[in-house]
């Protein structure tokens, strides 16, 4: 009799539990009520849901408004939605502090609630369903099959919210002649437009920010494909997935000077000339825009990228621009809204733009102030006090993929991860952080980078807490599996430690859109025999793991394995190859045949990629550069550089003494370190044998974070330096150098007591911002 009440009580407890839980298990209907008034952005995000659940679960939910299993609202939007979280007593206090805010709760009964502050939280929220049930964001655009499950289930008392720590969250297309122009309108969405890249295509493109938690497009802008606006349905498509819509420097109110200037515009493009005509083609843009949800470029410059027409010196494009913006404003709050202020609006100081700029501009105080980068992954500028305090707030326009000086990089997207979180967090700590707009080129392969930064943007704390290397692991695990993914990590890090070193598009030793022709020539690159054959073996070790790891992944993984993995880490390997045999062979210490079947295998594996649905989306040799081509057989009679024998090495975290700040996976060795201003950190040498030494400073080439200056200060035992400087200025050669290899490179020499048994080194950070990467002793 025990045993049956024991049984009894045993199965009711079950059945309780599973009750309370909310459960969606496979062959089960679940009912999802949402109301009609609901915003199309919220519309979208359940028809998602609805794709993905039958992806895992094989169902979808029913929409009916009673009876529900699901509840999706937003706050305030229906007396539905106000009663269920009176009712409840759900505190939505979270929703009502942030914007695109959302919440989960299961109720008593099981029963799931999601809701948001307003359409975008309430989307968000929606999709996180799909983020829980394992879905990725990478489903369609790197193929990422979701896992099969024969039931999705929420614990009883679940509870989650969330909300963005950046307000306007996007990607640039750019530089889109090569990939995501020729295959959309080539393949994808087929058009009898040549460069016309269409509503399907932007339909995924922004089904894919709604999955990443982004806001923001800056569309497509080069000479080769057809503006947004001038393709029907794309606007509407924006609208429809709730996209802010913005545009770059070089294109004021919305308007795609490059490309409709020639078609819709009347006479020159100048402001000072014609002005009429100038107004008229803005005017025009923001009254079709009036019911969308835009932010606004202000100021101007030329066509594309050339400076301001009609102006000479930085007073008269100061005073030009004073004029402009108030302009612009005007129709701002002629057909947006009568108090402008609350019209989304960005001026990006760039160029000529940077130094009317610093010469006082006065820039209304709602408008944010958007930085760059350096093109190369380093930020240029951090807001002082004032401009951190602004109603505005500071923007950031960054970069993993480029085309210009003194490099392009548009075919492999290899930014260290570690650099991207360096950056953007010391930007987010300085105030930046009303917009981040990331400059993807064709989105693939720069899907890792671009989740990364958009995670960054929606909850940088999130990813301080956890780790860069933790988020990597995260985004590995989901793709492939925790087992997979414990095989993988180690891979990538190196993958990624070898790029930062020097990219693939670097290897020929080769520069871009320089007045010397031999800039052209694939030539030596600054290295020795030995570290030259010691890279090569560290590439070709991780090529065979990522290749016996092809060999491993399941059926359903192997395509986003090719896309996310061995692609691009394979594609890297064989560039080295190429371009790394060459240079053994010129001087008769390999044979040339390696080198040209390494750019056959660049060959193979990019077919391989350029298939069915993803034909013409990768190009191997972008503007057809000459580092992209198989290398002439040539001979070099000048000697290869020889090693440089040294005393000690060190990277920065391997300080003896001193606060050094860890940055992870940072630098040549992923161990640099920062240097608080005014703090230093020290080395402990032995017994040295010479009367003097050379210190060879590396440290990271990034820019000044106050003021001008960006110094260090060595000091050896009781002997110390003058302050050394490592900024660099505009185009210079030394900058160019800096972010080609990744690294600012400073030698000072010291005098050194032989008698004494042992030494010290020590570096002294003058300035905010220096991060020690290595230090060589010679």
């Amino acid at each position: 009799m025990k045993y049956w009440i024991l049984l009894l009580l045993s199965i009711i407890t079950t059945t309780n539990t599973l009750a309370t839980d909310f459960v969606w298990k496979h062959g089960q209907q679940i009912m999802l009520a949402c109301h009609p008034q609901e915003e199309s952005v919220v519309q979208v995000a359940l028809e998602m849901l609805e794709k993905d659940s039958y992806s895992v679960l094989g169902e979808k939910p029913v929409r009916q408004s009673k009876n529900w299993n699901i509840y999706v609202g937003t706050l305030g939007l229906s007396p539905e939605t106000d009663k269920i979280v009176k009712k409840q007593n759900i505190d939505v206090s979270v929703l009502l502090r942030h914007k695109e805010a959302f919440l989960l709760k299961v109720l008593s009964d099981g029963k799931l609630v999601v809701l948001g502050s307003d359409k975008r939280g309430t989307a968000y929220g929606v999709l996180e369903l799909s983020r829980m049930m394992g879905v990725s964001p990478w489903e369609w655009w790197a193929d990422c099959t979701p896992v099969a499950r024969n039931e999705f289930r929420i614990t009883e008392g679940f509870q989650t919210y969330d909300f963005p720590q950046v307000e306007y969250r996007g990607i640039f297309i750019n530089d889109e002649d090569w990939g995501i122009n020729p295959w959309s309108w080539q393949n994808y969405e087929a058009s009898e437009t040549k460069g016309q890249i269409g509503p399907q295509t932007h339909a995924r493109i922004f089904e894919l920010l709604l999955r990443l938690r982004a806001n923001t497009f800056w569309p497509a802008m080069h000479t080769c494909s057809e503006p947004f606006f001038f393709t029907p349905g794309n606007k509407e498509m924006a609208d429809k997935y709730g996209i802010y819509l913005g545009t770059s420097h070089c294109e004021p109110m919305m308007r795609n000077t490059n490309g409709e200037w020639s078609k819709a515009g009347k006479g020159s493009y100048d402001f000072i000339h014609n002005k009429d005509n100038v107004l008229d083609f803005w005017e025009e843009r923001v009254k079709e825009l009036a019911h969308s949800d835009n932010i606004y470029t202000l100021g101007m410059r030329g066509i594309h990228d050339e400076g301001m027409h009609g102006t000479n010196t930085p007073q008269e494009r100061k005073k030009a621009l004073t004029e402009i913006i108030q302009a612009q404003r005007n129709i701002l709050a002629k057909y947006i809204n009568p108090d402008v202020t609350q019209v989304p609006q960005v001026l990006i100081p760039y160029k000529e733009v940077l130094e009317v700029y610093q010469a006082g501009l006065k820039v209304p105080e709602e408008v944010t102030l958007m930085w760059c980068d350096d093109n190369y992954g380093y930020l240029t500028h951090f807001p002082t006090k004032e401009e951190a305090a602004r109603k505005g707030g500071n923007g950031i326009y960054y970069h993993v993929s480029y085309w210009g000086r003194p490099q392009d990089y548009l075919w492999l997207s290899t930014t260290s991860p570690y650099q991207i979180y360096q950056q953007m967090n010391m930007g987010y700590e300085k105030g930046i952080r009303k917009m981040w707009i990331l400059n993807v080129g064709d989105i693939k392969p720069a899907e890792y980078q671009i989740e990364l930064f958009l995670d960054l943007a929606w909850g940088i704390d999130k990813v301080k807490a956890k780790g860069v290397t933790n988020h990597l692991n995260c985004f590995l695990t989901r793709e492939f599996g925790s087992a997979m993914a414990a095989y993988l990590l180690p891979i990538m890090k190196e993958h990624y430690r070898l790029a930062y070193i020097h990219k693939p598009e670097f290897m020929g030793n080769t520069r871009t859109e320089e007045q010397d022709p031999q800039y052209d020539i694939v030539s030596d690159l600054p290295w020795s025999e030995k570290y030259i054959k010691q890279r090569l073996a560290d590439y070709e070790d991780l090529e065979k793991k990522a290749e016996i790891g092809s060999r491993l992944i399941s059926k359903e993984k192997k395509d986003a394995y090719f896309q996310l993995i061995q692609y691009p880490l394979q594609g890297a390997s064989q560039m080295n190859k190429k371009c790394l045999y060459a240079q053994l062979a010129r001087h008769g210490k390999a044979d040339w045949k390696r080198s040209d079947e390494a750019f056959d295998s660049i060959q193979v594996l990019t077919r391989r990629y350029n298939t069915e649905k993803w034909k013409g989306i990768m190009n191997d040799k972008p503007r057809s550069l000459s580092v992209f081509h198989k290398i002439p057989h040539t001979y070099s009679e000048t000697p290869m550089k020889e090693e440089v024998a040294f005393l000690y090495k060190w990277n920065g975290a391997e300080a003896t003494s001193g606060n050094p700040v860890f940055w992870e996976g940072l630098g040549y060795e992923g161990l640099a370190a920062g240097i608080m201003k005014g703090e230093s950190i020290s080395f402990d040498l032995k017994e040295i044998s010479s009367d003097s030494v050379e210190v060879e400073l590396r440290l990271l080439p990034n820019h000044e974070v106050e003021g001008k200056e960006l110094r260090v200060q060595v000091t050896l035992d009781k002997y110390v330096s003058e302050p050394v400087s490592y900024r660099t200025y505009g185009l210079s050669e030394e900058w160019k150098m800096n972010v080609l290899y990744n690294q600012a490179i400073r030698k000072i020499k010291l005098p050194v007591k032989r008698t004494d048994s042992s030494h010290k080194l020590t570096i002294k950070a003058l300035d905010e911002g220096v991060i020690l990467d290595q230090v060589y002793i010679r």
